[in-house]
């Protein structure tokens, strides 16, 4: 029965991995812009603008493997049991998630190939008396707002056929978790799942102008806020600052974090946001080079900061012996694959190849945090011995907590005490209630690119000017392909004819 259990737990977050519990929230950090035309004057206007290919269908978020976390407890359940996966054993149903065309991940370059925003575009067919007007509304970070906007209008030039607006005050931006059914929108609003990654919730628009006639407020946006609260307190409790929390976890950066960086350098290869098959668009050139015949040595990774005193978690021990003792040698230290029970064990991990570093879901990251400060109990630990232990790893937890979020200011440079050199600059503060932050990390120094440098968990670093000594583990999110150890991008997989 392990093996099914093993089956039912892989199949059950379906492909797309665990989702966050249920809730909703306002955004108060987002603009909306406006690029609206006749017909396909809108289009063709963005179309030179965006990484992404307006004139084709968004393509859906890559599917997922089992996390680490997952993974590990499923094969050592299989190990202990001696089960092996039967051939004919029925796979467990997916459930289905359904994206929709009208929205889509998408940069926003500037002449040198460098990022202006992140953004997520919305269209919208408007009727007229006289003919269809095109409209995408763009749901951009607040800190970048005013900047695309510039661009925007400074692209627009004479082009009398488009329109541009702020609706910032006009429309309001939701965000709603623990659901991957994004059809059935009620009249007045957009719905659709997160196209980056449908964990990060079914992105909402409220645009309908019934709406405010039939509610209370003092502005349009407290009339909107009011409407949606309204419509999901009973089946989403409200839950502002999920968010901010969610999305470090699952390792997307936004905004300003990724300004003036590349588009690669940020994964939005990964997040569905550039298309390397559409025709010209400013900074193009900088974005095809770097796919088609660059390195790419640096990349966008969520990092959780420990003290050099705390247990490092059985995934980082997992890839650190991966990584410095080999996939072999690394599996037999691991498992135990010499021996009378080796050939029984080895069936149980046929197929099985661990990932250079974990791979960890949003949800299996909180968890894992959660368990390290004292806010849970590790599911194997005595219920007795619990609370005193919760206790102290409570206090040690909120002192590294203050402690890093102290240190860890975007800018600031992660330093590796072997050689003194830099290996990643922080872009976020830290998740709140946790160390974790998004860092800008050279791919060589976590184990990724070449054969010169290891990720080790007995790594120790400093942050900024600070000189105390930390622990970094850095965990892969579960929509980053496996990644080509000579280019830092992803690895083709070659098919056998």
């Amino acid at each position: 029965m392990a093996y099914r259990a093993a089956s039912v737990l892989a199949a059950g977050a379906s492909k797309y991995g665990a989702l966050w519990g249920r809730g909703h929230e306002t955004f108060k950090n987002r603009r909306i812009l406006s690029v609206s035309g006749v017909g396909e004057h809108a289009t063709a206007y963005l179309q030179g603008l965006v990484t992404a290919d307006l004139n084709s269908e968004p393509s859906a978020p890559r599917e997922e493997v089992m996390d680490s976390v997952h993974a590990l407890n499923a094969k050592s359940n299989d190990m202990e049991s001696g089960a092996v996966a039967p051939e004919d054993e029925p796979e467990e149903e997916e459930v289905p998630v359904k994206f929709t065309k009208k929205l889509r991940s998408a940069t926003f370059l500037d002449h040198r190939g460098r990022i202006i925003t992140d953004a997520l575009l919305w269209k919208r067919n408007l009727e007229g008396a006289e003919s269809t007007t095109t409209e995408y509304l763009i749901d951009v970070p607040d800190d970048t707002g005013d900047l695309l906007f510039a661009h925007l209008k400074q692209h627009k030039l004479r082009r009398s056929k488009i329109k541009l607006a702020d609706k910032t005050d006009e429309i309001t931006s939701h965000v709603v978790y623990g659901t991957l059914n994004a059809e059935g929108a009620p009249p007045g609003y957009l719905a659709g799942m997160d196209p980056r990654h449908p964990s990060l919730g079914m992105r909402i628009l409220s645009v309908g102008q019934d709406i405010l006639n039939t509610t209370e407020g003092e502005s349009e946006r407290a009339k909107r806020q009011m409407h949606f609260e309204t419509l999901l307190n009973n089946f989403f409790p409200s839950a502002p600052g999920t968010y901010s929390v969610l999305r470090k976890l699952a390792g997307i950066a936004e905004g300003t974090e990724i300004a003036t960086r590349t588009a690669l350098e940020c994964n939005q290869d990964f997040l569905n946001a550039i298309s390397f098959s559409k025709g010209c668009y400013l900074g193009q050139e900088l974005t095809a080079r770097s796919q088609f015949t660059g390195v790419v040595r640096k990349r966008i990774v969520p990092v959780m900061i420990v003290d050099t005193e705390m247990e490092v978690p059985k995934p980082w021990v997992m890839a650190s012996m991966i990584q410095e003792l080999g996939t072999d040698e690394g599996m037999d230290k691991i498992f135990g694959l010499t021996g009378e029970d080796g050939e029984k064990k080895k069936l149980a991990l046929k197929g099985y190849i661990p990932p250079p570093l974990p791979k960890i879901s949003a949800p299996g990251a909180g968890s894992i945090v959660s368990m390290m400060m004292g806010s849970v109990a590790s599911p194997d630990q005595n219920p007795q011995d619990a609370s005193e232990e919760l206790n102290k790893l409570r206090v040690q937890g909120e002192k590294l907590q203050n402690e890093i979020a102290d240190l860890a200011q975007p800018g600031a440079s992660i330093i590796d005490k072997k050689d003194s050199r830099t290996i990643g600059k922080i872009l976020s503060t830290p998740a709140p209630g946790t160390t974790v932050l998004l860092a800008q990390m050279r791919l060589d120094r976590l184990g990724l690119l070449g054969s010169e440098h290891n990720w080790s968990r007995t790594n120790k670093i400093l942050i900024g000017n600070s000189d105390k000594e930390y622990r970094f583990l850095p965990f892969l999110p579960l929509w980053w392909p496996d990644i080509d150890p000579s280019t830092g991008k992803e690895k083709k997989v070659v098919v056998d004819e």
